[in-house]
């Protein structure tokens, strides 16, 4: 025995208005499909605007080679945020690729702090443009709990900007702080001329 809609005691017309609404729900996935892609299309023209006003900003200083062999007084694996404009964590740093999150690696030397990324260039912050450390919660795209990320606050040029960094293991976290603040504030000792 073959079912339809007559021997169940449903309207003939029941099966035609499912398949007419094939058309509608199709409109309704084209519309939205276009709506993404107009905000990812206004996402690009932010970021290259962006990039854009920061063009005069320097290029960070490469990481030397020496400073690649030398054995950091203090490094963690973990998570670069990223970098902002000091004191606004909304203003993520665009150019030469500084407001990129990406997994990597941070060494504390004397002459810096190495900053290691995978999938993005590796730069130096010498220790010159340190300027100050301290912990928060993060900044713009990543925010963990208190104290969780160490921003380190130097300067590109003339602009001060901040880079978060977020460790994968609390001693590494805490051995970081230890190192990074030794190089911005040495110790009398060390500051003393030999």
């Amino acid at each position: 025995m073959t079912l339809t809609f007559a021997t169940l005691g449903l309207p003939a017309t029941l099966g035609t208005t499912a398949a007419d609404m094939t058309g509608t729900y199709l409109n309704y996935l084209w519309m939205a499909l276009g709506i993404i892609a107009v905000l990812l299309g206004l996402l690009w023209l932010g970021w290259r605007g962006r990039k854009r006003r920061q063009g005069g900003l320097p290029v960070p200083d490469e990481v030397p080679a020496t400073l690649i062999e030398a054995q950091p007084r203090a490094a963690a694996e973990g998570m670069v945020i990223g970098t902002v404009k000091a004191g606004d964590y909304l203003d993520r740093i665009a150019v030469h690729g500084l407001g990129v999150r990406t997994n990597g690696r941070l060494e504390v030397h004397s002459q810096g702090v190495a900053v290691f990324r995978s999938g993005a260039p590796n730069y130096l912050i010498s220790a010159a443009a340190l300027e100050h450390v301290r912990t928060d919660r993060g900044v713009v795209g990543k925010f963990v709990e208190r104290d969780g990320a160490i921003i380190i606050g130097w300067r590109l040029g003339e602009e001060p900007v901040e880079t978060a960094f977020r460790a994968r293991h609390a001693e590494a976290h805490q051995e970081l702080l230890d190192e990074l603040t030794s190089v911005i504030r040495p110790s009398d000792e060390e500051s003393e001329p030999s």
